[in-house]
């Protein structure tokens, strides 16, 4: 009992040595943060000495993690390991005041060491889980009070808030559809307050340990935070794509793909993309700085990249669940009144729709007998018969013509009943003007369907079908 406590409470250097961890390894851990602060490798000893020299003189630098609406992932991603690592070891040396679920304390006793902390200020605020806001805050009750109150509270007076893992950045989980809690991320939710602490977005679900140490190093080494990109996540982390340092890239390139797990081009290695892949629109390093100990990482481990790097800090309502789900399909759902559909659903439904109309459109034409041998036929357009010129009447009145022959002898195939019965028509009408008036060569030309002969006006009660 009494070895253990002494580990317990023993100095970095001696935690180390009895988890069996050599000063080589620590210092081989300190250059992988130097890289990810973007320094050289050969800052290794000064990170090392940073760490030791803040926990030999008591000035450690206070971290405060709450919890929101989360499944404490990111606190197991640190922690769930059969003994500590050096990132948790480093972790426990900057002064952990307050934690859930990693303190020994419980109760009132946990809850007055972070009122404590508060109240003495130049803490970092690390923030696990998304902010549930509806009910006025009442979703969720922590010691009492709301965790909204617990949360304005402790970042308006921190040095700096971490939104640790996808949820804290933009509701995540917590925010997919339909949203009953009224979710949201740290940094939207402190805007929303008025409140301007610094938000250091940290993002994936769950997000990397190695992450969250380098920034915390980082700032307790330098006294700065890391430099942001436009969403708040460290550029150093968020500025390059999944698929950048992707190993598969190059069965991208020659187009090798998996099409079906269980496949041989699985067994091959062949890039995921078809099977839902996200790591082009995903823009972390999980490539590089990869997992448990930088064994492997998801892509490595058989599984497409689900895209949960991807954060949108003020808008909740895109979070990267609703964003790309499913998971193993090509294309996310959409959204349209509460249902949810692939795109090629939609695609075919609009097919479908289109071609019910065309058959209904069919099928009124067939009935209004509108399609049974075609149009009637106009030997010359209205428009030329009112404007045209005397060779295009002349043109229009030797086509009239022609045509008359071939209905005579039922060689024109669009000459059904219904049209024949209306030129009769015609013709009769016109017979039996002639019939009561001299024939003149320019009622023959406008018989045969021209306008009226040069010098007189064209009849201008009728209307062209151009018009």
């Amino acid at each position: 009992m009494a070895g253990t406590q002494s580990i317990a409470t023993g100095s970095l250097a001696e935690r180390l040595r009895a988890r069996g961890f050599t000063r080589r390894d620590f210092l081989k851990y300190c250059g992988s943060l130097a890289v990810m602060l973007g320094l050289s490798e050969t800052m290794a000893p000064q990170v090392a000495e940073a760490i030791e020299i803040g926990e030999a003189s008591g000035k450690l630098l206070p971290v405060i993690w709450m919890e929101g609406g989360s499944c404490s992932g990111c606190t197991e991603a640190l922690a769930q390991t059969d003994t500590p690592d050096i990132p948790q070891l480093v972790l426990e040396t900057i002064s952990l005041n307050y934690s859930e679920v990693l303190s020994a304390a419980a109760g009132h006793s946990v809850e007055q060491a972070r009122k404590d902390t508060i109240k003495a200020g130049g803490y970092v605020l690390i923030y696990e889980g998304a902010v549930p806001t509806a009910y006025d805050g009442n979703v969720m009750i922590v010691g009492g009070e709301k965790g909204t109150d617990s949360l304005a509270e402790a970042a308006e007076n921190a040095d700096a808030v971490i939104a640790l893992g996808s949820c804290a950045c933009d509701g995540g989980w917590m925010a997919a559809r339909p949203n009953d809690s009224e979710a949201m991320g740290v940094q939207k939710f402190l805007s929303e307050r008025g409140i301007d602490t610094p938000v250091v977005n940290i993002p994936c679900c769950p997000a990397n340990p190695e992450w969250l140490i380098a920034v915390i190093v980082e700032y307790a080494l330098m006294g700065t935070l890391p430099e942001l990109n436009d969403k708040n996540v460290p550029a150093s982390i968020g500025d390059q794509t999944v698929h950048d340092n992707c190993p598969r890239r190059g069965h991208f390139e020659n187009g090798e793909f998996v099409y079906r797990f269980g496949s041989a081009e699985e067994v091959k290695g062949y890039c995921l993309y078809p099977l839902g892949c996200r790591g082009p629109q995903t823009f972390t390093t999980c490539p590089i700085t990869r997992w448990n100990r930088s064994i492997s990482w998801c892509v490595e481990a058989g599984g497409p990249c689900i895209g949960c790097g991807n954060v949108e800090p003020m808008h909740p309502q895109r979070n990267w669940v609703d964003e790309d789900t499913p998971f193993l399909k090509r294309h996310r759902d959409l959204s349209l009144l509460g249902f949810e559909f692939q795109p090629t659903t939609a695609a075919l439904a609009v097919t479908g729709v289109v071609v019910a109309a065309l058959v209904v459109h069919g099928v009124g034409m067939k009935v209004a007998g509108r399609v049974d041998g075609g149009a009637d036929f106009e030997p010359e357009r209205r428009w030329d018969v009112k404007h045209g010129t005397e060779e295009a009447h002349k043109a229009g009145a030797r086509a009239a013509k022609l045509y008359d022959e071939l209905d005579e002898r039922g060689l024109e195939p669009k000459n059904i009943d219904r049209f024949k019965k209306i030129r009769a028509a015609k013709k009769e009408a016109r017979s039996h003007e002639n019939e009561a008036k001299p024939v003149d060569p320019a009622d023959a030309l406008r018989d045969a369907g021209a306008p009226e002969a040069a010098g007189k006006p064209a009849d201008t009660t009728e209307k062209g079908g151009d018009e």
